[in-house]
């Protein structure tokens, strides 16, 4: 599997170029000038190693000594992940925070020999997929321990069995979403799970982050899929999950579904998985504001009406959307007012008959139906953010996403608050920003909301963005909306735990965490606020 590129998403054959036009109203309308791109990984320095000889030699005779691997190049890959700020620390050459070593365990019990060993040492250990973290889950934090070793998970890529009666199949957590699809395309299968981090994020982070895909209401989240876990603690393993229910106590897989690495590492996920769909039928449809399509999407939500992909934007990101698809100026229906994708897939008896549900819905709401080509677009793009974010930082932009979710009754007062939040910050330091939002998860009793937030990058973009992200967070706090939806808590979201669950939710983390990790090992700094 190749590594992401140090300074940013994908590989370097993958990254884009902004065009001429794109760069002009950059220009015109944030005054954003281009800015040295980031400096390749052979330029930077990389500090030595801190891994005692003595724990080196323990972790090799338990893995191999071809799995420990303390080289330059391998610690340097797994320095964290990619989010902006992420990015910008990387553009500004700073490599302080790589592991002292990377693992490679090969099996369930390979994992638990390495936590047995990092445990009696004293050694911190971070959990590593496809690093594709946006939130700090990936980050080599050393939180007052001496050493730091990452644990990737990339030999632990098998598709264990597929079960075709019950209807499930056993993937291992190394397995990054496009392989995961085609072992189970040879069985006629699909998981149904699509996010934007799609083509580098693994099995194992879906199920460590409560992921969430583009085809959510079709196919749920990955929480939704998930059947059995099998993870690994300082203090031993866990089998989690016997039958399709159970009323034997609390659902303990709850425990480490979005428990980020911090309660123990998934090694093993047993998921739901559908048949590969016959049928795959995108539309695009207009509203004239986004409170009109809000509303439109509560209807759909609480009549079953949802399509697989059920994707709103506001009026500012459907207009920047047709500007970077070369539509700028464009005149006719797309060129104004708010975009709804809605996707349809499965069998071609029930695609038709949920199209027509869904039609009616919107019809009865005064949508407007657009060409199928408007939905090819965005379906042909559906990875292109990750690779467009880095276009725009080359250019000179601070750019940057947060999401967050609420009730529909809650859901306008939410969009307008960290809209104003995250204006008002940006503005305040000199970079007024273009804000863009849209619903792409919806349920009968409420929706998530995306935001991109776009703007002159600062002289000092990190505290920049920071002001702006504790801005909008403690925006949402104040709401009563949840600090994330999807992207995870990681080191970003820690500091709204509190306000998440409460005191008494996190001392019931705490007394978890000491039970399955005594030392305090897994992925220290993450999730849990310190006492």
């Amino acid at each position: 599997m190749a590594d992401m590129r140090w300074g940013g998403w994908g590989v370097d054959a993958d990254r884009v170029t902004l065009s001429d036009q794109v760069l002009g109203l950059l220009r015109q309308g944030l005054g954003i000038e281009p800015v040295p791109t980031t400096l390749a990984a052979e330029q930077l320095e990389v500090p030595d190693s801190r891994l005692p000889l003595d724990v080196g030699e323990a972790l090799a005779a338990r893995l191999g000594a071809d799995q420990v691997r303390t080289d330059r190049d391998s610690r340097l890959v797994h320095v964290g992940g990619k989010s902006t700020v992420d990015l910008w620390r990387r553009r500004a050459g700073d490599a302080s925070a790589v592991p002292d070593a990377v693992l490679l365990p090969g099996s369930h019990g390979e994992v638990l020999a390495a936590l047995d060993v990092c445990a009696e040492h004293g050694v911190a250990v971070v959990p590593f997929g496809g690093g594709t973290s946006v939130v700090g889950g990936v980050e080599p934090a050393r939180d007052g321990f001496g050493s730091v070793v990452t644990i990737d998970l990339r030999r632990l890529a098998r598709l264990v069995g597929v079960d075709d009666r019950s209807m499930t199949a056993r993937l291992e957590p190394g397995l990054r979403g496009p392989e995961a699809e085609r072992l189970l395309g040879e069985h006629g299968l699909t998981l149904g799970h699509f996010p934007q981090s799609f083509e580098y994020a693994s099995i194992g982070g879906f199920a460590a982050t409560r992921s969430a895909g583009q085809a959510s209401s079709g196919y749920g989240r990955f929480d939704d899929l998930v059947v059995a876990l099998r993870v690994a603690t300082p203090a031993g393993g866990l089998e989690l999950g016997r039958a399709p229910a159970s009323a034997a106590g609390p659902d303990l897989r709850q425990l480490f579904l979005g428990s980020e690495g911090a309660l123990g590492i998934i090694t093993e996920v047993t998921v739901r998985v559908r048949p590969a769909p016959e049928t795959i039928h995108d539309e695009a449809w207009a509203f004239a504001d986004f409170a009109t399509g809000c509303e439109a999407v509560r209807r759909l939500a609480q009549s079953d009406a949802l399509a697989t992909v059920t994707r709103l934007s506001d009026a500012a990101e459907t207009a920047v959307n047709l500007a970077l698809a070369g539509d700028v100026g464009a005149e006719g229906p797309a060129s104004s007012g708010c975009l709804l994708i809605a996707g349809h897939e499965g069998p071609a008896r029930e695609v038709d008959a949920a199209r027509a549900a869904t039609a009616a819905v919107l019809d009865a709401t005064g949508a407007r139906r657009l060409d199928d080509d408007v939905a090819a677009g965005w379906r042909s793009g559906r990875y292109h953010a990750p690779y467009l974010r880095d276009a725009l930082l080359d250019a000179g932009a601070q750019v940057e996403t947060l999401e967050t979710a609420t009730s529909w009754a809650r859901l306008s007062d939410l969009y307008a608050a960290v809209s104003a939040a995250l204006t008002e910050s940006l503005t305040a330091a000199g970079t007024p920003p273009l804000v863009l939002c849209h619903v792409s998860h919806a349920y009968p009793t409420g929706a998530s909301l995306y935001y991109t937030v776009v703007a002159k990058a600062a002289a000092d973009p990190i505290e920049q963005w920071s002001a702006a992200k504790r801005a909008a967070g403690d925006a949402i706090a104040r709401a009563g909306a949840t600090i994330t939806h999807h992207h995870g808590v990681g080191l970003d979201h820690r500091p709204w735990m509190v306000d998440e669950v409460g005191e008494l939710g996190v001392a019931v983390l705490r007394s978890v965490k000491a039970t399955v990790d005594p030392r305090g090992i897994l992925n220290p700094g993450k999730l849990i606020p310190p006492p």
